[in-house]
């Protein structure tokens, strides 16, 4: 390694880009194809890093598989920072396995973290925390020790584990202290504010209440019956129910649940689940039999008894029936929640982590952009899609989750 590479390293690991490319900035050999990748990653500059990375590994020899395999590594993050989800991730595997045989730990371990976001970005939760519980932080750079902290941090606040969060969020600003880099602690700061947000609303009778992410926890954990409208299901303690893939029995146990102790009106319920303004027997038939499903789809935790006016739950030992609903309304409330990060995303890294066809997200955006909630950038293949930062609250119960194949 000459003198003006190992200069541009030393300034990149600082996260001084462009003194790295003063360096490197005329030159067309392997390494600084991959230095100045990585310098126009960290400038965001993501196409032209992609380009530069892959110039690179295609330079380097075949005795030169370590160098390779970096540069695979760089290319997976720089294709996270654009929301290319669509890679396959043996390619990454097979790179940190090169990294791990070869003795670059670091490197490992940060492929490890990449391929462990790109899960969580993909709402695959269970599959992060087995990748992250490979991943050993101590002995690690400081910025690669931050990152891998504050992967733990997310994944620990989707999962609502909220002292499994706090410990690594102190970890994280732990060592972005020590790694002293600006963009870092700016991460562990926004970290920090996603505890204090508003996550949440609990709904009642007497109007709503707005709830953090630690408050949200002590709900669930309470015993009541909530009916959770960020993740779409029921719960009970440790019991849950998906209702994720069933809407209309959704829509009939959040009206069954803001009715109650009441019971809820035959017409009311035929509205909120079927959208019919005029009820005729058909739909009341249909309410039976929906209401039948629900039945089986709750027992053991609530029952639902017929009324001379309607239907109403009946929690099985539960104290309270509580509705918590999302902080944000509407049904592109997940489609805001991942658009709200601020990097810019394709439709198809968007059905990817919502789990929908891509015409679906295609329809959605198009409302929302006929709103002026979200805008895009670039044309066919290569159009993006923005929109503000969701200030305020934190949006981390609204992104979505893998669901089972029912």
């Amino acid at each position: 390694m000459d003198s003006l590479i190992a200069a541009a390293a030393r300034a990149l690991a600082a996260g001084d880009a462009l003194g790295a490319l003063k360096r490197v900035a005329l030159r067309e050999d392997p390494p600084a194809l991959a230095l100045r990748g990585i310098a126009m990653a960290q400038l965001g500059e993501h196409p032209r890093a992609r380009e530069l990375l892959r110039r690179a590994a295609r330079g380097f020899g075949a005795h030169e598989a370590l160098a390779r395999a970096r540069c695979v590594v760089a290319e997976a993050e720089v294709a996270l920072a654009m929301r290319d989800l669509g890679w396959s991730p043996r390619t990454l595997t097979a790179a940190s396995a090169t990294l791990e045989a070869r003795a670059d730990r670091a490197n490992a371990m940060q492929a490890r973290v990449i391929a462990a976001r790109r899960l969580l970005l993909l709402g695959r939760l269970h599959e992060a925390e087995v990748v992250m519980e490979r991943i050993d932080a101590h002995g690690l750079p400081p910025a690669l020790a931050a990152v891998a902290e504050l992967t733990r941090v997310e994944l620990a606040l989707r999962s609502l584990r909220i002292g499994p969060a706090r410990v690594a969020l102190a970890r994280a600003h732990e060592a972005a202290e020590r790694a002293r880099v600006p963009a870092l602690m700016s991460e562990v700061a926004e970290a920090r504010t996603t505890l204090d947000s508003p996550a949440a609303r609990r709904l009642s009778a007497d109007g709503e209440q707005t709830l953090r992410l630690d408050e949200v926890a002590a709900l669930l954990a309470s015993g009541a019956l909530v009916i959770d409208g960020c993740r779409r299901g029921l719960r009970v303690g440790g019991q849950w129910r998906s209702l994720a893939r069933r809407p209309v029995l959704f829509a009939l146990a959040h009206a069954l649940a803001q009715a109650w102790p009441n019971d809820a009106d035959r017409e009311d319920l035929i509205a909120d689940a079927f959208r019919m303004s005029r009820p005729d027997d058909t739909h009341r038939a249909r309410l039976r039999v929906e209401i039948g499903r629900l039945r089986t789809l709750v027992r053991g935790m609530a029952h639902i008894e017929a009324t001379p006016r309607g239907f109403i739950f009946m929690p099985c030992g539960a104290q309270d029936v509580v509705v918590l609903a999302p902080p944000i309304d509407g049904d592109q409330a997940s489609l805001l929640a991942l658009l709200s990060d601020g990097a810019a995303w394709s439709t198809s890294a968007l059905a990817l982590a919502l789990g929908d066809s891509q015409r679906t997200v295609q329809r959605a955006l198009a409302e929302l952009e006929a709103a002026e909630r979200v805008r895009s950038i670039g044309r066919a293949r290569a159009r993006r899609w923005l929109a503000p930062p969701l200030a305020g609250f934190t949006t981390i119960l609204l992104l979505p989750a893998a669901l089972p194949i029912e």
